[in-house]
């Protein structure tokens, strides 16, 4: 994977002949990003929740990302590219074996993301209506049925929540405390225990769907239309859900990131556009699921901690980051 990057970092070596690439890594992807393209291929990893450890699995995973992210953004995955090995360079879609595969995206331009406008300070209320409308729209369209009503119940939301507390506890003393994630695991037990019949209420009233599943800033362009992407692809439990485990992920970066009059207007708009009710249960729900957001945030970039292709300077950031994550669940919960 070291040598695939290291060659697509050469701009020759794309169809485009761009002037420029710029990598973006995560814990699961590197991302080629071109003046007007941006091709991302997925990590050999396998989380257990997540499996990209064959070259099989990641190509159809990266059909599954176009297909479904196709969903919301038509004209921005433009498809699955081989990514080949001449015995001397990796290029993409050139002469030779086929190693890797790579998704093709247009470029979105930086200063229509959500996130970039956040840091700018030029994301107003208006921008905020339109975006919680379009979401809003999405969940109501978007595919429901028996098997995704299950992905509601509180059995399969608790195995989620389970297998992060499983899967954080090798972090125990570095970017969580043992209080934190005492304090954290107790109170969503208790959540459960004392709101069953407000999950069987959910799955009634036809609440959970196909969502997206990552729904966050840097997924989120503010165009006309809005424009949404990047949705989880590699789990299908992570991305059917209740709708307000969508939205509360959105609701949870804003405010990680102290737009908090932001995110509160989100919220009520979101729940009008959406027709929910505007309750107390609906506001505990929401609560819920934003620690559950913020926990998962804190557990994926904790996990950049056992990546060895990342810089220590690197991940000593990441450490703060999900140090933060998880500072922000804990303070939901004592709210």
């Amino acid at each position: 994977m070291a040598s695939i990057v290291k060659d697509l970092m050469i701009p020759s070596y794309y169809p485009e002949n761009p002037k420029k690439i710029t990598l973006a890594q995560t814990h699961i992807s590197s991302v080629f990003i071109g003046d007007k393209f941006v091709y991302k291929i997925k990590k050999p990893v396998n989380f257990g929740f997540l499996d990209f450890s064959t070259l099989e699995k990641r190509k159809y995973y990266c059909e599954k990302e176009v297909k479904l992210n196709s969903r919301f953004s038509s004209d921005v995955y433009l498809g699955v590219y081989p990514i080949t090995f001449d015995g001397k360079k990796h290029v993409i879609n050139g002469e030779g074996d086929v190693v890797e595969y790579a998704v093709k995206m247009r470029r979105l331009p930086d200063e229509d993301l959500m996130k970039f406008r956040f840091k700018k300070g030029k994301i107003n209320f208006e921008d905020i209506k339109k975006i919680s409308k379009a979401i809003a729209d999405f969940h109501k369209i978007s595919p429901k049925s028996k098997e995704i009503d299950k992905y509601g119940s509180i059995e399969v939301v608790k195995y989620n929540t389970d297998e992060n507390f499983q899967q954080t506890a090798q972090f125990l003393g570095s970017s969580i405390s043992e209080k934190q994630y005492e304090e954290l695991k107790n109170w969503t037990d208790d959540f459960y225990r004392e709101n069953k019949e407000l999950f069987l209420r959910r799955i009634k009233d036809g609440k959970i769907r196909d969502c997206h599943g990552d729904l966050h800033m840097e997924h989120i362009c503010i165009a006309d239309p809005i424009i949404i992407f990047d949705c989880i692809e590699f789990n299908d439990r992570f991305r059917y859900s209740d709708i307000l485990s969508d939205i509360a992920f959105l609701l949870m970066d804003l405010e990680f990131n102290d737009g908090n009059l932001l995110s509160k207007s989100l919220c009520k708009s979101y729940i009008k556009y959406a027709e929910e009710k505007d309750d107390d249960l609906t506001y505990d729900l929401i609560k819920f699921y934003k620690t559950y957001r913020a926990y998962v945030r804190g557990k994926v970039t904790s996990f950049i901690l056992n990546d060895s292709t990342i810089t220590n300077e690197k991940k000593i950031e990441a450490k703060n980051i999900a140090k933060k994550y998880f500072k922000l669940a804990q303070k939901y919960i004592t709210q």
